[in-house]
């Protein structure tokens, strides 16, 4: 981060991917966009620093998920927004590095610079990308650690000084100042250079969401920004701790990568209010579905069937982490939840929040669980999320943001062109003409 400006806590809300997409799609007068464009809109004129997209790749049985494709998606917001980043979700493990750097190349163009892309390894998907089973974790980050070293190669195949001004206006090219990359590696062979012109900001932000070990140490070595389940103060102080570790054994900067963070409001006009809200949200849950969601926060294989409501889990029935193929983080934190002694009843409770942090109050308060996060230094990055909403938005704008505000913890305006800019993010080093692994 850049050391010529104070460190101020960066905001984000979700940009769409909800069933209300389903509901926009039989409407024939609407488009599925609808909502997206009237939440981007909105948080551009709140000054909140980025839209965020998330995705799934496979059909969810149990209920529309709402999910379309991130970067057509955040394509068209862009067209509707001059100011705000863009971060779209897109999977390494089923994606080409040559496709990647140019649609997020592509984007960062019709942005003007405003690009972000949250790199995921997938837990779900491989039925619709050929046969086989999902790779293993160790796997799945090998392909996209060298996914990012393809990736950021094309990106500085272009030199400074590649295209200039000729003197009737139009662009010269410099064909001497771009580049092969020449990769022969394990999963590609990339010959580049890439063929769109140099981006607004050289490298779209890169975002990455993982929290096991293998994910920590990706994002140690790559990530700008690291997107991952912290619920605990606790525990979140061991995430930053480790993976900026490992980040200055890469060499990368102090503070490095930031830390991003969901977090799960509950609004209150009073405390009172909010603990009712909480209480009733407890108590619609479905209970026996939620055996099923408990069964998927400790990776898919454990049959809770048998396990009474308000009994603990026995051990025997929690997974070994390193023969979970999915979201060893999320499982981590869901058997350490049953090994302090959480009930079934509780962890289904948790599992609604699916391993995020959860608060709950007024703005006030929810502003002071914010500011001792931001200020034991584990917090950089915070979604903010309703804002279609009237009563939520103006809890969370005009409540939690503003109070934000007046503590100098959230900056209050935009304070560059770029979505780099505005993070406060410098520029990675160049990388070398050739990448070989």
């Amino acid at each position: 981060m850049s050391a010529e400006r104070p460190r101020t806590l960066k905001t984000v809300t979700g940009a769409g991917g909800t069933s209300e997409t389903y509901d926009l799609a039989i409407d024939p007068t609407r488009s599925t966009l609808d909502t997206a464009v009237k939440v981007a809109k909105l948080a551009e004129a709140a000054r909140i620093d980025a839209l965020f997209t998330a995705d799934l790749l496979s059909f969810d049985a149990q209920g529309p998920i709402g999910s379309q494709e991130p970067l057509v998606f955040v394509s068209a917001l862009s067209q509707v927004t001059s100011r705000i980043g863009l971060i779209a979700t897109v999977s390494s493990t089923f994606q080409h590095p040559f496709n990647l750097a140019r649609l997020f190349g592509t984007l960062d163009h019709v942005s003007n610079g405003r690009a972000a892309w949250n790199l995921v390894t997938s837990s779900i998907g491989e039925e619709n990308f050929g046969p086989g089973e999902l790779p293993g974790p160790e796997e799945r980050y090998a392909r996209a650690a060298e996914t990012l070293d393809v990736v950021n190669a094309l990106w500085d195949s272009w030199e400074p000084g590649a295209l200039t001004v000729g003197a009737d206006g139009k662009a010269v090219l410099h064909r001497d100042r771009v580049h092969p990359i020449d990769h022969a590696g394990r999963f590609f062979t990339v010959a580049g250079p890439l063929n769109i012109p140099p981006l607004p900001q050289r490298r779209p932000v890169q975002i990455q969401a993982g929290q096991s070990e293998a994910g920590r140490a990706l994002g140690a070595r790559y990530a700008e920004i690291v997107f991952t389940s912290l619920p605990t103060l606790d525990v979140a102080q061991d995430f930053t701790r480790k993976i900026r570790a490992q980040a200055e054994g890469f060499g990368r900067a102090g503070g490095l990568p930031l830390i991003f963070s969901s977090l799960h409001a509950t609004y209150g006009a009073t405390e009172e209010e909010a603990r009712r809200l909480v209480r009733e949200r407890h108590e619609a849950i479905d209970f026996e579905r939620g055996r099923a969601q408990v069964a998927d926060m400790l990776g898919g294989g454990v049959d809770l069937s048998e396990v009474p409501l308000d009994a603990k889990l026995p051990e025997s029935l929690l997974p070994d982490v390193t023969s979970v193929h999915r979201r060893r983080g999320r499982v981590e934190i869901f058997a350490g939840y049953a090994r302090q002694g959480y009930t079934l009843r509780e962890l289904v409770v948790a599992a609604q929040d699916t391993g995020h942090w959860a608060a709950a109050g007024t703005p006030e308060q929810l502003a002071d669980a914010v500011e001792e996060r931001f200020r034991a230094g584990v917090l950089d990055v915070i979604t903010l999320s309703g804002l279609a909403d009237p009563r939520q938005h103006d809890f969370a704008v005009n409540g939690l943001l503003h109070e934000l505000r007046k503590r100098k913890i959230v900056a209050s305006d935009y304070t560059g062109t770029t979505l780099r800019e505005n993070l406060g993010l410098e520029l990675p080093a160049r990388t070398s003409a050739a990448v070989r692994v």
